[in-house]
């Protein structure tokens, strides 16, 4: 029975399908049948009639699907309040922004009423009348374009949608992008009054340049702001519109002319100016004032730190779906404005008193060295700074000329290599230049908070606008004697003692590509015993070597990974113990502040937090918990003998010099022949570092006094650190663990007699004969003999320095570490 009631349900509901597909078919051929019926020219025309009703349906069904997909109330809102992204200081100051280009947003009162008259007349003379489609010029635009005569239909509030929108709507010519442009421009007509239109569109069209809006365009092509612009210049700035580039007023004088009249015709047109007047301005020349306008978040206010931050940001946000230009984001950086404000004077001070230091002491063929700094600043406008130098050193200039980008282009050009060197020789601005260049002195600082890992201070060159190169975190260089903490500090947690004793003798090492290293010291050994403590507190090559022996060269490069030399290839030889493997200065302050921090890792904070425009915090950054990497023991050991570096060791300046009498510790670092100088001191709450050389590490300081790191790079931490303690930045009375609280500080006095000074030595690798490595190499190979013009050289003259001091002469070795 439920069999044959389910049997005939199915065969109902089938045979109700049937009768309604036959009902369908029926009416369909009725009607086509009465089509037919029809004369032929009525066929054509319901046919065309059905087809557009049809094309107008789809078409009205594709609009509403896009209405929800394209920018809504809330998103006008926010892109009419667009503000760039800001980067402040950890005091809330703003240190730069991501303002897109140069751009300076003005009200419709304060924009000339020639612009708003020229932009109406000439892009959208029915502006006041649509809601923001012009469907009149829609069609003309379609009927001009199948004619081959390819015309725009788009209202001032279409392509305002497009400058607002540009990734929602895009600029692909086809008909989803051109329905996206038209649904928003009929969003935007209903949330803004004409006049706001207005003011949106000249306050976000490019003029190239990287000019946005209507008033950096006017500072940038005639020199005055918006309001003050005439028919002329109003007409020439809206005539761009149609192409930039095109009509570019710099580069194309004559068609941006032209344009600048059919603006003025449409004025004339429009009522706006009569005949007369028309005839009488086309006329006119173009005038301009062109001057490109610094940018707010360009070299104008960035420094080596933001820069570093911009970078990173760019990625973050992209990675997040934030627009930087746009979005109002606020960047906390733990960047410390009062610390920034002494490390850039530390470093300008010091930088250039060592800059002409390097001057004078490579003027002359005689060497002479003075510990008075102000000796070398009386003398420099005395000397040829470098003169000597480059007059020794022909072969090698003919290196840097080979290795110029003038050099390069000109070979690459087709002229013969020996031509180029003689042509670029006898070029007198091009040899300065040149000579400028690989004379000019650099630094690098940067200081970090132990307890945190936060970024406090970072100065990556002298000048940012000149060379920003950054000496922090992107130039890798030889840390020389600095690096020999982290070989100590792996002795220690093998579990050496400081009081474990080495004999002070030269030993022939043999590296593993059959090399013989040689480490000696600069004051030569004695043949003692020393202790592992003084090994380091004097900067010891013999003792580290034999140190780097017992602990292993593994154990060493894992420990300085660990501590913070994460990024910088170390290479697995014996030198390494003296520091010949390149790493950035970031990362060695970072190990000292691993140290000072008891052997807790922390990677290097920048950033703390980012808020919205609200202020809400939508992103938070931090190290979470550190990793110990070092036991404690061995790095409050550590810095007890680091103690004895800035005590009685090599970087006693600190103490006499600049009256530093806290508890830090430190160590100082020089390279071969004087190419690298550094210096790290540790304090409880702040780890500071510097380093002092060259771009070209084959241009060096002279001497071995100021070519060391305890008297170059020292100057600038010292200078920092003082004061920042007088400035009460620091806690005079912080200690690290196991130590004292400090004496009072003695008051400085300027004749104070200097303790005797320790040198350090980098120490050398030696061929199988017994000859030193050549550390001079040059990153492309000096020319041929025959091909090198020395300039004669007058005999070395006895040369006494100016009074009052006295000479420091020196040996000829120049070696430290």
């Amino acid at each position: 029975m439920d069999q044959d009631q389910g049997g005939n349900s199915g065969d109902g509901w089938r045979g109700m399908h049937r009768r309604s597909v036959d009902a369908a078919g029926s009416r369909l051929r009725g009607m086509h049948a009465r089509l037919m019926a029809r004369p032929l020219w009525q066929r054509f025309v319901l046919v065309g009639l059905w087809g557009g009703a049809a094309l107008l349906l789809a078409l009205l069904l594709w609009i509403l699907i896009l209405i929800p997909l394209t920018p809504g109330i809330s998103d006008l809102r926010q892109a009419r309040a667009a503000q760039p992204t800001v980067i402040v200081g950890a005091d809330g100051r703003e240190l730069t922004s991501f303002e897109e280009g140069v751009h300076e947003h003005v009200p419709l009162n304060k924009i000339s009423p020639h612009v708003i008259k020229a932009l109406v007349a000439t892009e959208d003379h029915r502006f006041y009348e649509h809601s923001g489609i012009d469907f009149r010029r829609t069609v003309a635009a379609l009927v001009y374009s199948a004619g081959g005569d390819r015309q725009g239909g788009s209202t001032l509030t279409q392509q305002l949608a497009r400058n607002m929108f540009p990734k929602e709507i895009g600029r692909s010519r086809n008909i989803s992008r051109k329905l996206k442009e038209i649904v928003t421009a009929i969003k935007i007509e209903s949330a803004m009054s004409k006049d706001e239109i207005l003011e949106a569109y000249l306050n976000t069209v490019p003029f190239l340049y990287n000019a946005f809006g209507i008033e950096a365009a006017a500072r940038t092509y005639f020199g005055k702001p918006a309001a003050k612009l005439d028919i002329l210049e109003s007409a020439t700035l809206v005539g761009m519109l149609k192409g930039t580039n095109y009509y570019n007023p710099v580069s194309n004088p004559k068609r941006s002319l032209e344009r600048r009249n059919v603006v003025l015709g449409q004025l004339m047109r429009r009522g706006e100016i009569s005949k007369e007047r028309f005839d009488a301005l086309k006329k006119r020349p173009l005038r301009l004032r062109f001057e490109r306008q610094l940018e707010k978040n360009g070299k104008d206010s960035d420094n080596h730190f933001t820069a570093y931050v911009r970078k990173w940001l760019i990625e973050w946000a992209d990675e997040n779906d934030y627009n930087l230009q746009r979005d109002g984001l606020v960047v906390h950086t733990t960047l410390d404005p009062e610390l920034q404000a002494a490390a850039q004077k530390a470093v300008a001070r010091q930088a250039e008193t060592l800059q002409a230091i390097a001057d004078v002491e490579w003027s002359e063929p005689s060497v002479w060295s003075s510990s008075s700094t102000s000796d070398y600043t009386d003398m420099r406008s005395y000397v040829k700074p470098f003169d000597y130098f480059w007059r020794s050193h022909g072969g090698l200039l003919d290196a840097f000329i080979r290795e110029s980008d003038s050099y390069r282009k000109a070979v690459e050009a087709g002229e013969d290599p020996k031509d180029a060197v003689r042509r670029l020789r006898a070029d007198r601005d091009f040899m300065a230049s040149l000579r400028a260049a690989k004379t000019r002195l650099e630094a690098g600082f940067v200081a970090l908070d132990p307890r945190t890992g936060e970024v406090k201070a970072w100065v990556g060159s002298r000048d940012f606008r000149r060379d920003q190169f950054d000496h922090v975190a992107q130039a890798e260089r030889q840390p020389g004697s600095t690096f020999k903490p982290i070989v100590y500090a792996a002795a220690l947690e093998k579990g050496l003692t400081p009081d474990h004793e080495y004999r002070d003798a030269v030993l022939d090492i043999h590296a593993g590509d059959g090399t013989v290293w040689r480490p000696t010291d600069m004051e030569g050994t004695s043949g003692r015993m020393v202790p592992m403590r003084d090994g380091l507190v004097y900067s010891k090559n013999t003792v580290t070597a034999q140190v780097m022996q017992d602990v292993g060269v593994g154990g060493i490069v894992s420990l300085a990974q660990g501590l913070g030399i994460r990024e910088s290839k170390l290479d697995r030889v014996p030198s390494l113990a003296l520091g010949t493997s390149p790493v950035t200065l970031l990362e060695m302050v970072n190990v000292y502040a691993s140290i000072a921090s008891q052997g807790q890792y922390r990677k290097p904070v920048f950033v703390r937090r980012i808020t919205d425009r609200a202020g809400n915090v939508i992103a938070t950054f931090g190290n979470g918990a550190p990793e110990q990497v070092m036991s404690q023991a061995s790095a409050v050991t550590l810095i007890d003998m680091m103690r004895g570096v800035v005590n009685r060791g090599t970087g006693t300046a600190v103490r006499f010099r600049f009256g530093i009498y806290g508890d830090v510790a430190g160590k100082t670092g020089t390279t071969q022949r004087n190419a690298d100088g550094w210096f790290i001191l540790m304090h409880p709450q702040l780890v500071g570092g510097a380093w002092v050389g060259f771009n070209d590490n084959r241009v060096t300081m002279r001497s071995n006094y100021w070519g060391q790191g305890g008297h170059n790079a020292i100057r600038l931490v010292g200078d920092f650190f003082k004061t920042t303690l007088d400035a009460n930045k620091l806690d005079p009375r912080a200690v690290f663990p196991g130590g004292r609280p400090p004496a009072p500080a003695r008051p400085r006095v300027e004749v104070e007699e200097e303790p005797e000074e320790v040198f350090e030595d980098p120490g050398e690798l030696q061929t199988e004969d017994g000859q030193p490595a050549d550390p001079y190499q040059p990153t492309e190979p000096l020319p041929d003999p025959e091909e090198v013009q020395v300039e004669e050289i007058d005999p070395p003259v006895e040369q006494s320095p100016p009074p009052p001091a006295p000479p420091i002469q020196e040996p000829e070795a120049t070696i430290e570490g």
